[in-house]
């Protein structure tokens, strides 16, 4: 089992930055597609970004490409995701995920959501 802490959120200026921390306990950290989620009130909850387990190859969502960049570290069991040039469209709670894809045979897991605020 994987448990998931995300760290880092809070209230920021619009133009500014905020960098979310995902710490990962359990084993097999490696094994996992890590990603970050949001979810904004009224919206459906959409990926932001997503890591490789080598952290070799990443994706965004269009909307923050550019701006986020998300990173993992497989000896620290941490996943990162840095926000720069915030805008208040990025207000949202925003999820660490651990997904699982073959050849693994395993769970997903979620955080419990952090909540980043910008303001304009």
């Amino acid at each position: 089992q994987v448990q998931l802490v995300e760290s880092g959120g809070g209230l920021v200026q619009a133009g500014g930055s905020l960098r979310l921390s995902c710490a990962a306990s359990g084993s097999r950290f490696s094994i996992y597609t890590m990603g970050w989620y949001r979810q904004a009130p009224g919206k459906q909850r959409e990926l932001v970004a997503a890591i490789t387990r080598s952290g070799t190859s990443t994706n965004y969502a269009d909307s923050v490409k550019g701006r986020f960049t998300i990173s993992r570290d497989n000896v620290k069991n941490t996943v990162s995701l840095q926000m720069n040039s915030l805008a208040p469209e990025d207000t949202a709670v925003y999820y660490c995920t651990a997904k699982c894809r073959p050849p693994y045979s395993c769970d997903d897991y979620w955080g419990q959501g952090t909540q980043v605020t910008v303001s304009s």
